[in-house]
């Protein structure tokens, strides 16, 4: 698993909390962390999820390591319901999904995921249907400045569809650094240090994948799957994910607040909360892991159980 760091592996596995004999989900593999991890704390029954084939590939060592007890499945998590239908898999005892980039999608150059390296303006994370130069080149000029505002909460973002557009009528944008060269052109220097880009590429990294549509379906699924007992845990890596899982977990636990005394809605009995919340809050990476990790800094874990006693 060179260049791969699970994030925030101690809390996840105390908060899974993975038991011998049970059937737990990794939606998420990527490099494998969360995996090995899991087979190795419990005897467990493990599936696995990705959507990236060079991640299924990879997964053929860890499975080897596990006999029989590590099963791949091509595919999105937001689908997981169907994809462990199809293996005969229809209640699970445990979910962890990890929605940051694989660290091995990121560090390589032809994936196009990263501004760092030049490369092919692709983020494809299952390699098919259109990719981010797609959209770059191909966007009205509002559609793309409003990608840019709701995915990447980049306060420019006219001013930097306005460029694209202006540059792409010279020649098609079709590499990373092109298009970070567009985008710096226009922006001032950050002052929190980072590129000035970053944004930007999150907002079409979100966009051709789907991502928050993604975590919405996954997170809906996931719910349907668990047994009582079962627990989901998640680890975002920023605003735009950790809402969406705040909510859903908070509404899952009943902890939205009650209507109005002046509104009908508020007379009518509320249905008892299938899950509990365990965490309160948000938990963050310790001290030792973003400095041996500088990934880790923005990552946040929340986890919830369904409520009832296993038979």
């Amino acid at each position: 698993m060179s260049g791969h760091i699970p994030v925030m592996l101690d809390e996840v596995i105390a908060y899974l909390a993975p038991q011998n004999r049970q059937i737990v989900l990794d939606g998420t593999f990527g490099g494998g962390g969360y995996a090995s991890a899991i087979l190795s704390h419990a005897d467990c029954t493990l599936y696995a999820i990705d959507r990236d084939p060079d991640a299924i590939a990879r997964g053929a060592a860890i499975a080897a390591r596990f006999p029989g007890r590590l099963h791949l499945l091509e595919g999105q998590f937001g689908n997981m319901l169907e994809l462990l239908a199809d293996a005969g898999v229809s209640q699970l005892d445990g979910v962890v999904l990890d929605l940051g980039v694989s660290s091995f999608q990121i560090d390589q150059a032809d994936r196009g995921f990263s501004f760092r390296s030049d490369g092919p303006l692709d983020m494809r994370m299952s390699r098919s249907g259109p990719s981010a130069a797609d959209l770059v080149n191909t966007l009205p000029e509002r559609e793309l400045a409003d990608t840019l505002f709701t995915f990447g909460e980049e306060r420019a973002s006219r001013r930097i569809a306005k460029a694209i557009v202006a540059a792409r009528a010279e020649a098609p944008i079709t590499t990373t650094a092109r298009l970070a060269e567009i985008i710096r052109s226009v922006l001032p220097p950050d002052r929190s240090g980072n590129h000035p880009a970053t944004r930007s590429f999150q907002a079409l990294r979100i966009r051709t994948n789907d991502e928050l549509g993604e975590i919405e379906r996954g997170l809906a699924d996931a719910a349907r799957l668990l047994a009582p007992g079962g627990r989901l845990v998640v680890v975002s890596f920023h605003s735009l994910e950790d809402r969406i899982v705040k909510r859903f977990m908070v509404d899952a636990a009943g902890r939205t607040p009650g209507p109005s005394r002046y509104d009908p809605r508020g007379l009518m009995a509320r249905e008892a909360p299938q899950f509990r919340l365990l965490t309160a809050r948000a938990v963050r990476p310790g001290d030792a892991e973003t400095n041996a990790n500088p990934r880790a800094r923005s990552a946040r874990l929340r986890a919830i159980e369904r409520l009832g006693e296993l038979p």
